[in-house]
Parts: C-alpha cells; structure tokens; sequence
C-alpha cells in the first residue's frame, strides 16, 4: 500500500520509520523551508505540489492509497484543502492533531486569537522572544519601543527586518535547561508562540513557567469538520484497518 506523508514535525519523523516497518510503500513530502533536514528514512519529495491540480496529477502519478497529514497544527489552509482534495479522489485522508497545552497550566498565560490581539498584550520595553515563525514577524513590525528576538532553524541568509531585533540560530529538540539558560542569557521577560501542542516544543514553555516569563499564546485553527487523531499509535491503527479492508 502506497502511503503519501506530508511531513515536517516530530510526528512524521516518529511514524515514517513504523510505516515503513510493516512493509509499507511510504512517500514523505516536505514544503523545503528548513536546509538540510534530517532524514525520514523513507523517500522524499520537497517543495510544494504547484496547488490543487498538481496535487491531484501527482495522486494519479502516484498511485497513492491513503494520505497522512502530519504536518503543523498551525498550517490549517493545507490541512483543509488536503482532506477536500483527498474526498473528491476518494482517497483515505487522517491529519495527526497532537493535544495542545492547556494555558491554565502555565503561570501567566493569557490566550489570543490574532496577532493583532498579541501585540495589543506586550507591554512598551519588552525583550520578546517570538516562537511563532519567521513568516509572522511582519506582524509585530509595529513595535518599535521593544526588542524582538525570532528563532530560526537554519543561519538567516539576510538581515533582521527590523533595527530593533535579532535572530537567535538553534535546531531542536531543545531541553527545558536549555530554554531556560537561552531566556536569561537574552533577558526575555515574554514570550509569544502559538499552541502548538505535544511535548517535542513543549521545552520553552516549561522555561517561561520556571522563570515566571509572561506568555501569549495563539489560540488554534478550528479543526472540528477535519478526520483526525491524536498520535502516532492511532495513526497506524487507522492505516492497518485501511489495509485489512483493501485485502
């Protein structure tokens, strides 16, 4: 059975190498924003499929027997357009949808729904640590009176948007102590990131909790009309009963 990945987090990485042990023909499918990824073990495609028709052509080509979405929580628009794409070619589709955090777990959390509504939270002077991708930092362009840092996986190839900014390099899996040691050293006193979930990036929340760093946290995308599961184990018990049907 031949099983499109779309891939790009933790989960991917962790289910690729279990599909592929139960004899699986696996396909992984990465957008190409970080160089240089680390292997999925499996083949691997990159870069977009050139929108709903390319994917659909590439369905056909390939011969796909089911598609997984294990891509971010937060990239809603191709969760969206994968299942409608996957229903109109009859092709089983499941996203892996972790658990997300729970905000009252967090010492001072406060939830928001835009960017808009994060920024209005931030107080004038604040030393902001932004996890919510370099693509949101125009977002925050406003905010002239504080100093912005942004995570980057790979070395930025072009300067900090901003004068009042910087880059801050690091590949994860980062540990709590790490988060912990990189907060004090940047003098970080809030942190903005979206509710990702799971407990691969969980570090950095677990830091500003240590520290008491106030957190903004981006609430997510409705996923209610998605087929989703939750992790990885119900993930394979889904392509296993798709399987068996097929036999």
């Amino acid at each position: 059975m031949k099983v499109l990945l779309l891939a790009g987090t933790n989960e991917a990485r962790l289910l690729a190498p279990k599909l592929l042990a139960r004899g699986f023909d696996v396909t992984a499918s990465l957008v190409g924003s970080t160089r240089a990824p680390r292997s999925l073990g499996c083949k691997t495609r990159f870069g977009g499929f050139g929108g709903d028709k390319g994917f659909m052509s590439w369905l056909d080509t390939s011969k796909t027997n089911i598609v997984i979405d294990a891509t971010h929580p937060f990239a809603f628009k191709i969760t969206e357009r994968t299942q409608r794409l996957c229903m109109e070619k009859k092709i089983p589709y499941m996203f892996i949808l972790r658990n997300e955090w729970v905000p009252k777990e967090v010492v001072n959390c406060t939830s928001v729904e835009t960017y808009k509504e994060a920024i209005s939270k931030i107080p004038s002077g604040s030393r902001i640590f932004l996890a919510t991708g370099r693509q949101s930092l125009d977002e925050f362009s406003l905010l002239t009176d504080s100093y912005i840092f942004c995570r980057l996986i790979d070395k930025p190839t072009e300067n900090f948007p901003f004068q009042n900014g910087e880059y801050v390099v690091g590949r994860p899996p980062f540990s709590v102590t790490d988060e912990v040691n990189l907060f004090k050293k940047l003098e970080v006193d809030i942190l903005v990131l979206k509710n990702s979930g799971g407990e691969s990036s969980k570090a950095k929340l677990r830091a500003a909790n240590i520290l008491k760093i106030p957190v903004i946290m981006l609430v997510r995308p409705d996923y209610s009309g998605i087929n989703s599961v939750n992790n990885i184990y119900q993930c394979l018990e889904w392509v296993s009963e798709i399987d068996k049907n097929r036999k």
